[in-house]
């Protein structure tokens, strides 16, 4: 060995040792990427303290609703709270429903156009529009519903009531207003329309496309295609759609107020003027005029409203999470 390879080899390398084989390597983070982490990290701790300060809201102010003697409570009247509260709850999650059922076929059929049928112009147009309804004020849906919506619905009502009255969902004494929980369901689709459209149509865009041509290729139409390909795909993400449209529905309060003659009757009936009233509905209506304890009342049906709301969104996250596991098993 040389004079000069051996000073070489004797001589402090700036290079860093290597690590051991159970060693972790740590990556050098630049400025950017620290704030952007801070920041990610920053907004969903706020988020959880936000909903933690929400939840414990509620709960500290629910607590005098909760008391056995209720005779001073001018909202409860003697009652007790759950007496109150359950046909509320029912009126909720009743229109609710009422609303994804008429929305989601809808919903599902439009973003299966614009993503798969219709031309690129026209779905683009399509998109759209159905973007900005998405941005519609909820009082203008209310305005429209009362004043148009129900006036129109009316002698069909009579229609249904005369012809099929035998079903229960039809029977009844028909309001003459046409202001009953049908109409207020209806236009929460109208609402919630937007918000499953757009989630359907990203979610089917997300289809692998060999899958859709080997679908093709093998002699299926277009629907064949659309059935074994597209939906067995998007199940999950179609669920997920469907629970945020029923979480909006659910907290749903202008429209529902300004169209629905409540009564807080528990009735199936769809055409009637004894309507149940939603919680959104029953707090926006009672708020002005409460006092005290009366408060406290409205503010428990508003605990009860949040654990519905994130019962419906855990069970939402259960089955995407469940479908997601069988679909990494298969």
């Amino acid at each position: 060995m040389s004079i000069t390879e051996k000073t070489a080899s004797q001589a402090p390398s700036d290079a860093p040792e290597p690590a051991g084989p159970g060693a972790p390597i740590k990556a050098k983070q630049r400025l950017g990427d620290r704030l952007f982490s801070g920041t990610a990290l920053g907004a969903g701790t706020i988020i959880l303290v936000v909903l933690a300060a929400v939840a414990v809201f509620l709960v500290i102010q629910s607590i005098p609703a909760f008391r056995a003697d209720t005779s001073d409570n001018h909202i409860l009247r003697g009652e007790s709270f759950w007496t109150y509260v359950g046909p509320l709850v029912f009126g909720t999650v009743w229109s609710s429903i009422i609303a994804l059922v008429i929305a989601a076929p809808i919903a599902i059929g439009i973003a299966l156009f614009i993503s798969h049928y219709a031309p690129r112009r026209l779905a683009a147009t399509l998109g759209y529009v159905i973007d900005l309804l998405a941005a519609v004020p909820s009082v203008v849906f209310g305005l429209w519903g009362g004043l148009v919506l129900a006036p129109v619905l009316q002698p069909l009502f009579v229609w249904l009531n005369d012809n099929l009255g035998w079903i229960p969902l039809f029977s009844g004494q028909v309001s003459a207003t046409g202001r009953t929980i049908f109409t207020a369901s209806l236009v929460l689709a109208v609402m919630i329309i937007p918000i499953m459209t757009a989630i359907c149509r990203e979610v089917f865009l997300q289809t692998p496309k060999l899958h859709e041509e080997a679908a093709l290729a093998l002699g299926a139409t277009r629907w064949e295609m659309i059935r074994m390909a597209v939906l067995p795909f998007a199940r999950g993400g179609m669920v997920s759609a469907a629970m945020l449209a029923l979480g909006r529905a659910l907290g749903e309060t202008m429209a529902v107020t300004m169209v629905l003659s409540v009564s807080g009757a528990v009735t199936v009936e769809l055409l009637t003027s004894t309507n149940p009233t939603p919680i959104p509905a029953n707090i926006a209506l009672a708020f002005p005029e409460a006092h005290d304890e009366g408060i406290n009342t409205l503010i428990a049906t508003g605990l009860i409203l949040f654990i519905v709301t994130f019962a419906v969104n855990a069970f939402a996250r259960w089955i995407v999470a469940r479908r997601a596991e069988f679909s990494g098993a298969n």
